[in-house]
Order: C-alpha cells, then sequence, then structure tokens
C-alpha cells in the first residue's frame, strides 16, 4: 500500500465524512487539483500552510484505492515531486485518520 497524506481542518474533515467525496477546498479547487504530500513532505506542508492553525486532521490515503481520480506526481516547492490529485477523493481511501498538533 502506497500512502500520501493530506492536512484537514476538523471541519473539512467533518463535511467530507459526511458527504463520502472530498474535492478539495478553495485552495484545491483554485488549482485544479487536490494537494498532498508524501510522508517526507508533511512537515514543510505544515509550517508552510498551515502555521498556527488548529484543530487539524492528518488524512492517510491508500493510493491503491482512489477510483477513478488521477494521482500524478508533480513538481512543486523547490522542484519536488508532490502528489497532486485529479478528481474527487473518496472516503473509502482514507485509510487512518489522527489528530494533527
Amino acid at each position: 500500500m502506497a500512502t500520501i497524506y493530506r492536512i484537514l481542518g476538523r471541519g473539512d474533515w467533518e463535511a467530507f465524512r459526511a458527504s463520502g467525496s472530498f474535492r478539495g477546498t478553495a485552495h484545491d479547487v483554485r488549482d485544479g487539483f487536490i494537494h498532498f504530500s508524501a510522508e517526507h513532505q508533511v512537515a514543510g506542508t505544515a509550517a508552510k500552510h498551515y502555521a498556527n492553525q488548529q484543530d487539524l486532521v492528518l488524512l492517510h490515503v491508500d493510493t491503491e484505492r482512489l477510483a477513478q481520480a488521477e494521482l500524478k506526481w508533480e513538481r512543486s516547492r523547490g522542484g519536488e515531486l508532490f502528489p497532486h490529485l485529479y478528481g474527487a477523493l473518496p472516503l473509502g481511501a482514507v485509510a487512518r485518520v489522527e489528530a494533527f498538533p
């Protein structure tokens, strides 16, 4: 199982859980894909985009369960490859959720 990670506010997570599908935050919609991180990128993503935010969760997403959505690894921050999901994230692809301090 390959895993990618997504930080979300608890409210966004609750809405995702209730609907069964996640199409992204306003930032994702603007960029045309859902932003994810590899495990070694999570801390940098948190520092850059979620500093001083509270009540966050970290989604562990099983890439083998992404259904019809297309996952692409594309260059971003500093030329590093990041996972970007083109399409909705199905709830069934979330393998684990944990509080993210």
